[in-house]
């Protein structure tokens, strides 16, 4: 979670919403590692999430990413999930929830909804305290 709180405060001193993901093996091997850069690439689905899959996608040569592992800051939106879910990833950590709009547990819980054909192993709230103070600074920086 170190790495992803190290990725999350590199989007925010750019000025995007301070998410950091990483995405590792099995074993810690980290596949790739990204924060959130919508801004940056004028993209509206380049969340850290996504943007990890993609790396570690191109990197395998391969669209599913079986035995891997996402530790992620926040709880995955509705779209980052469904990649997620899509991608099979077998595990996703993180850190604090997102009660507003998270989708691996709190708002939405598409990682155990038995309509899809993939479930992922969820564990969240890893370093929660530290992860929400990232968001939290972040937010209260620009007010």
């Amino acid at each position: 979670m170190q790495e992803a709180i190290k990725e999350a405060k590199k989007g925010g001193l750019g000025g995007e919403v301070p998410v950091g993901a990483i995405l590792i093996r099995q074993s810690p091997e980290i596949l790739a590692r990204d924060h959130n850069r919508c801004i940056e690439l004028n993209d509206p689905t380049a969340h850290a999430e996504i943007l990890v899959i993609r790396q570690a996608a191109n990197l395998l040569k391969n669209y599913r990413l079986n035995g891997t592992t996402m530790i992620v800051t926040i709880e995955p939106c509705p779209m980052c999930m469904g990649a997620i879910i899509n991608a099979r990833l077998d595990t996703l950590v993180f850190g604090a929830f997102d009660t507003k709009s998270g989708a691996a547990v709190s708002t939405l819980n598409l990682s155990d909804d038995r309509r899809l054909n993939h479930r992922v192993r969820i564990i969240p709230g890893i370093m929660e305290e530290e992860c929400r103070g990232v968001m939290q600074e972040f937010f209260r920086e620009r007010r």
